[in-house]
């Protein structure tokens, strides 16, 4: 097997869901398609099905309106499916999270393998959280 094959073969597919950010998030994470950071240089791509992901990138708050959605994206990944949560949103909810719109119950239901710190997180803390993905899905 050629290397070209083998950097193929350990490709990491991206779906991304903003379940209702401040969009600081997400503009970090378009810095990291930029060539600046240049992403796709470790094998990662953003996709735009979830049927086609290894990985479920989430970014905003899990409120009532939007993780049944969520939910249902989640359960309609091909498994094994990585979910991973950028910023303090996802993490701990932050200053919704004592909120009348703040299911707890969901998190429960949808486990985050990896936690991005920061409001927003420096892209830099973002590809270092990836790789530390890629560490565990090469191994």
């Amino acid at each position: 097997m050629s290397w070209y094959t083998k950097k193929l073969a350990k490709s990491i597919w991206v779906f991304h869901v903003s379940a209702s950010p401040c969009n600081n998030c997400d503009i970090e994470i378009l810095d990291l398609l930029t060539p600046k950071y240049d992403l796709e240089r470790f094998g990662i791509k953003l996709v735009g099905s979830i049927r086609h992901a290894d990985v479920l990138l989430v970014t905003g708050i899990l409120n009532k309106k939007v993780a049944p959605r969520v939910k249902y994206i989640y359960e309609q990944a091909p498994k094994p499916i990585f979910v991973v949560g950028v910023g303090s949103c996802p993490a701990s909810g932050t200053v919704f999270k004592g909120g009348y719109n703040y299911p707890s119950k969901v998190l429960s239901e949808i486990s985050f393998d990896i936690y991005i710190p920061g409001c927003p997180p420096k892209p830099e803390a973002m590809i270092e959280g990836i790789m530390k993905l890629v560490e565990v899905l090469n191994a």
